[in-house]
């Protein structure tokens, strides 16, 4: 079977299982996992491209810096014959450039969120300019295919110059349980949220809405999944608020999964922080939705393409706790409509964000794309 090279520079993250499920109903084409840091989720197979710690570093920064291709990429390319390389991430696409112009290969790049949003990659740096800005118009010449994983990410990327023809909006997917029917719904004090705990993220704004939601419904909490930078702060934040929320950090998906079905509603407060850095399409709107989980979100990046505001959930703006707060009492006050939410959300998101025909959907346009480069 021929292959894909799959290059994402640290391979497995634990937050980036969505990484590998775009691969997961290929059919044809059989990917092939490079990076130069090995993550906990990496798969057995995948190559690294530097060894671990200190010893890695020069390897590391030489592939990374300079564009040097070790001799075990070479070994690679030589025994899988790939007929691209799709490259996750803007970073990713710059670090794989050199890889696709030493083995005259398409190149295929992937844009998430940040990697479109975030300020500093694209703004000028007298000096050192860093690898994305380096590469950026290389990039932007070579590449064959910039798929946004909304058309949000896809509107930033034509206003940062990305030529509008390579621009092409491919939705992630999840995988949907096999079960058909919308599983029972119960009452719940328990207001979930899961992800990084970074600024764009919004749990600040989420603990304020608790705080005063609290004020008229005391018995609603907080759960926590995940964790990151501003972990500490926000605990701090909740304990000074008087709310009572539980830090959990990172589960996994089985408890993740438990722990979203027991709740009222699963909430998604991102906004774009203080740099620019925002979403791309959060994942766990649609996760929450398959499993039949109302979602209260902010009217954010692409959040408003999976969400449509009183029909499979709620949308409140930006950074609003005082809107929050009311969309949440909302639910807590009204079972019919969290009811009927769900149920509308479950349908719909079985309908676009299966991750098995989203897959497919991939491999055909690699395909193609590969299929033209022969050709040409």
């Amino acid at each position: 079977m021929p292959s894909v090279l799959v290059y994402r520079d640290s391979v497995g993250a634990r937050s980036e299982s969505f990484i590998a499920r775009q691969y997961g109903a290929f059919q044809t084409l059989t990917p092939v996992f490079v990076g130069t840091k090995r993550g906990p989720l990496a798969p057995k197979n995948a190559t690294i491209l530097a060894s671990p710690g200190i010893l890695g570093l020069p390897g590391r920064f030489a592939f990374r810096q300079m564009g040097i291709i070790p001799r075990k990429l070479d070994t690679l390319l030589a025994s899988q014959r790939p007929a691209l390389v799709h490259a996750q991430f803007g970073l990713g696409g710059a670090l794989a450039l050199p890889i696709a112009e030493h083995a005259n290969l398409p190149l295929v790049v992937t844009f998430h969120g940040g990697d479109a949003t975030k300020d500093k990659h694209y703004r000028p740096r007298a000096f050192p300019p860093t690898i994305f800005q380096r590469r950026q118009k290389r990039l932007m010449a070579r590449a064959q295919r910039f798929l946004c994983v909304s058309h949000f990410i896809r509107a930033v990327l034509i206003a940062r110059g990305f030529p509008e023809s390579k621009l092409e909006t491919h939705y992630l997917g999840i995988d949907i349980p096999a079960d058909i029917m919308l599983p029972p719904g119960g009452i719940s004090d328990t207001i979930a949220f899961v992800g990084r705990l970074v600024e764009k993220k919004g749990v600040d704004t989420l603990i304020d809405a608790m705080a005063i939601a609290r004020l008229t419904d005391p018995t609603l909490e907080l759960l926590i999944v995940g964790d990151g930078p501003d972990k500490a702060a926000l605990e701090k934040r909740a304990t000074i608020a008087g709310v009572k929320a539980r830090f959990v950090g990172w589960l996994g998906q089985k408890d993740v999964h438990s722990a979203m079905r027991r709740a009222l509603a699963v909430a998604v407060p991102s906004r774009t922080a203080a740099g620019g850095d925002s979403e791309g399409l959060p994942t766990v709107i649609m996760e929450a939705m398959a499993l039949g989980v109302p979602v209260v979100a902010s009217r954010h990046a692409g959040i408003p393409e999976i969400v449509t505001d009183g029909v499979t959930g709620l949308l409140v703006p930006e950074a609003d706790p005082n809107a929050l707060a009311e969309a949440i009492l909302t639910l807590k006050r009204n079972p019919e409509l969290a009811s009927r939410l769900r149920g509308e959300a479950y349908v719909d998101v079985r309908n676009r964000f299966d991750a098995a025909r989203q897959s497919a959907l991939l491999e055909q346009k690699l395909l193609a794309i590969a299929a033209v480069s022969r050709t040409s």
